[in-house]
């Protein structure tokens, strides 16, 4: 009887283990840990396309477009944002180039730039520009001429001298460090290559690059190998119907 009693006792133990065996959940592979998703994408930078002469285009991160000095024949079928015009000289303002334009567009010449005879700064939600003195004797009046810097939303700065020569307010701008300095320099018109080196030490930018190299008339709108020539430090060609990334 003692050892039925003690057979009973190890049956039920037995039976007591295998049910905690079965219900027991199965084993699992030890989990990693979750890595952390790292976003490289880059914003878009801006870009910037040299019509010819001294006609530019722009389009910022947010894709507005900003066309400056329309007169060079060339790609002008983004809708413009913003036209800019340094003065009403026939090689500064052929509208007509600009296929469409935003139905914001706004577009500032030396009307408004020039608004209470001050220099006027604009202050845009993707651009800041920033009217700056332009002009020479005889044939550019201070009072009815200027160039423009615009600060783009990713805070690249591009200064235009539109037609000038040496100016007073030049030596003032190497503290805004411009990043790409545009020189006009037909030495017809306005200052020649060597002046216009001068005003590019003076301005100390990134990158100086000449355009308006030549004076306007016929079909040609640049001279690539005088523009290879032209006698400032951190020089920059860039041909006509070239684009490039600005940073």
């Amino acid at each position: 009887m003692k050892r039925l009693l003690i057979f009973i006792l190890l049956l039920a133990a037995l039976l007591v283990a295998c049910g905690h065996a079965e219900s027991a959940p199965p084993a699992t592979e030890t989990e990693e840990p979750l890595m952390e998703t790292v976003n490289t994408t880059r914003a878009p930078a801006s870009r910037l396309l040299y019509l010819g002469h001294a006609s530019l285009r722009i389009v910022t991160p947010e894709g507005k477009v900003i066309y400056i000095d329309p007169f060079a024949p060339g790609d002008y079928s983004l809708p413009a944002d913003l036209i800019l015009v340094t003065h009403d000289h026939f090689d500064h303002c052929v509208y007509d180039r600009i296929e469409s334009r935003a139905d914001d567009c706004q577009v500032i010449t030396q009307v408004e730039a020039l608004s209470g005879g001050a220099h006027q700064t604009f202050e845009l939600p993707f651009v800041t520009v920033q009217a700056v003195e332009a002009g020479n004797n005889p044939n550019h009046d201070l009072k009815s001429c200027v160039g423009y810097v615009l600060t783009l939303s990713d805070g690249v700065k591009v200064y235009v001298s539109g037609d000038t020569s040496e100016t007073a307010q030049m030596a003032e701008m190497a503290s805004w460090e411009i990043d790409y300095a545009f020189f006009c320099c037909d030495g017809i018109y306005n200052m020649d290559d060597a002046e216009a080196a001068r005003c590019a030490d003076l301005v100390g930018a990134k990158h100086s690059i000449p355009y308006h190299n030549i004076a306007a008339g016929g079909d040609v709108y640049f001279d690539a190998e005088k523009a290879a020539r032209f006698p400032a430090e951190n020089l920059l060609v860039i041909e006509p119907g070239e684009e490039i990334e600005l940073n």
